[in-house]
């Protein structure tokens, strides 16, 4: 199997006629190019434009909307007005660390008796450990709420329910067709849920129970005798969790993601001012979260103790706060070495465990540590575009982290195939799964049986979507710095990019051996590129070409310029 080294550009929608870009533009008070960008992500009206522009957290919709949320926040009121300790249960990645902060921050802000477990990845598994609710009974809790986690835990909530713990259950990943039994299960993927966005993350499912919360709590006086703390200085753990989940950063998670942005900037919290000293970010973006904070809080959970990124979060020492960070720092840097470690091996595995015209990859090995074998599937994705599971074997047993393209849903992929497998739970991309040893032929048969079904060779090259062809001179700097407003991007909402023919190609060279940089030239009108990770491809800068790019300001020795980061380029066509 050869990697994917070409990719088809198109654009990212029909292309929009000259008078409704103008129309929209003059509206917003916008420049055509972002006008045309927010009209290829489905801003058609100034109504919505000015909505997605602003993004206000006032427009926010009702917590209500949620299933179960009435039941929770009566729930929740009563163990605050009892006095009744209160256990929260996370999971071991960014999104449960962050939602697992978040609540226990704010529940004893509110004055409650707060405990929190997150699970060992290598001992307990993904999901509520029995072992938690059974310490929680110990110390005396009455009531645990998950997050991030627990939409298909039945035999945990029987085992809860069992020693008399009122289990609220919040999450994000796909509902299994029967539900845990439990007192309340708050999920935007509910057949019956009324809530107007289904993809926020786990923290973010906990931020609308603090919502929902505070609000039963004002119309009940209780902040009358208690102190009512402000939810909005909690969104810089929503902004982690949500960017580091890669859910869609549109709708509400857009709105969620930007204010918390603003607070990952200002660094209010000590733990985020050393988590951004060790990573060496100076300016927050989705990009520094998505590459440099949230690998570091991932690296606890997948080598040891994903507690430690809680206990970061939430320290007010600054020295303390430094020395967690530069630990995490540690970890990140032992898992660099474990992933790329891992991803020589499964490539190496390739021509034994999957066929050359294989739709899917699956791929096992008992040298593999579970916690890096999702990075890799993701590397693996990246380089053949195919749909992949990577399984870390323990003698009989398997784990394994699954990662998908689209056109292929991996939550249902793995639906088809759960007569081999113990048990997986996840989302359209991402998924996890449990395996034995010798389900894993048959599985790996039948997976991609299903993906070749649901995929044509087509769907097997991957698609570099563009906002439009354009001249390099519609590239000023007022229009690129007003593309800007469109932040933050991510998947759901990406960094606006263009496409531009017959270039030539001007001084290029290799930069620090593995990116490129260059100038290239049209009607003599002339741009700095930069082409990260692609020195490999030196030789193809000649004659003219055709370049794929995000257009972004660049800043050296105070003069500010346009400057273009390359994501393709071929011979002109």
């Amino acid at each position: 199997m050869e990697p994917v080294n070409s990719n088809v550009w198109q654009w990212r929608a029909d292309q929009p006629s000259p008078g409704l870009v103008a129309h929209l533009a003059q509206a917003l008070q916008v420049q055509p190019l972002t006008a045309q960008a927010l009209l290829f992500r489905g801003i058609d009206t100034p109504e919505l434009g000015r909505d997605f522009l602003l993004a206000r957290l006032s427009t926010l919709p009702d917590p209500d909307l949620l299933p179960d949320m009435a039941i929770a926040c009566g729930r929740l009121e009563q163990a605050l007005l009892r006095g009744e300790k209160i256990a929260v249960h996370g999971d071991y990645d960014v999104d449960g660390i962050t939602g697992c902060g978040l609540l226990v921050e704010t529940l004893r802000k509110m004055g409650g008796e707060v405990d929190y477990h997150i699970p060992l990845r290598m001992k307990d598994g993904y999901g509520l450990s029995a072992d938690a609710i059974r310490q929680a009974q110990a110390a005396g809790c009455e009531l645990l709420v998950s997050v991030d986690c627990g939409v298909s835990a039945h035999a945990e909530a029987d085992l809860a329910a069992e020693l008399g713990i009122d289990l609220i259950i919040t999450d994000h990943h796909q509902p299994p067709d029967q539900l845990p039994t439990c007192l309340a299960l708050i999920n935007p993927h509910l057949p019956n849920c009324r809530f107007p966005f289904k993809d926020l993350s786990g923290v973010g499912v906990a931020f609308f129970l603090l919502i929902g919360l505070r609000r039963r709590l004002r119309e009940n006086s209780y902040f009358s005798r208690h102190p009512e703390p402000d939810l909005r200085l909690g969104l810089d753990l929503v902004a982690l969790g949500t960017i580091a989940d890669m859910v869609p950063l549109s709708g509400i998670n857009r709105i969620l993601v930007r204010a918390g942005l603003e607070l990952l900037e200002q660094g209010v919290r000590p733990g985020v001012t050393a988590l951004k000293r060790v990573a060496e970010v100076k300016q927050v973006s989705c990009g520094a979260v998505g590459f440099r904070l949230a690998p570091r809080l991932n690296a606890a959970g997948r080598l040891e103790d994903a507690a430690l990124g809680v206990k970061l979060l939430l320290g007010e020492d600054r020295q303390e706060s430094q020395e967690l960070a530069q630990l995490l720092d540690s970890y990140n840097r032992e898992r660099q070495q474990l992933e790329q470690q891992t991803l020589e091996q499964a490539i190496a595995l390739l021509p034994a465990q999957a066929a050359e015209d294989a739709y899917a990859i699956v791929l096992a090995d008992e040298r593999w540590h579970s916690g890096v074998i999702g990075i890799v599937a993701s590397r693996l994705v990246e380089r053949y575009h195919r749909p992949t599971v990577l399984i870390a074997l323990d003698g009989q047993q398997g784990k394994a982290s699954a990662r998908s393209i689209k056109g292929f849903h991996l939550f249902q992929g793995l639906q088809g195939c759960a007569e081999w497998l113990h048990g997986f739970g996840g989302h359209a991309m991402a998924a996890g799964l449990s395996i034995t040893a010798e389900n894993i032929v048959p599985f790996r048969r039948q997976f991609n049986a299903l993906a070749k079904e649901q995929l044509d060779e087509r769907d097997l090259i991957p698609l570099a979507a563009h906002d439009g062809e354009i001249d390099l001179t519609e590239l000023s700097m007022a229009q690129v710095e007003d593309l800007a407003r469109l932040n933050p991007f991510g998947i759901g909402n990406p960094q606006p990019s263009f496409m531009t023919r017959r270039c030539r190609v001007l001084a290029p060279r290799i930069l620090g051996e593995k990116h490129l940089k260059f100038e290239v030239e049209q009607n003599g009108f002339r741009l700095d590129c930069i082409a990260f990770g692609m020195a490999e491809r030196f030789e193809q800068l000649c004659g003219d070409i055709d370049l794929l790019y995000r257009p972004g300001l660049n800043e050296w020795r105070g003069r500010c310029s346009v400057q273009l980061q390359i994501a393709d380029f071929r011979p002109a066509q």
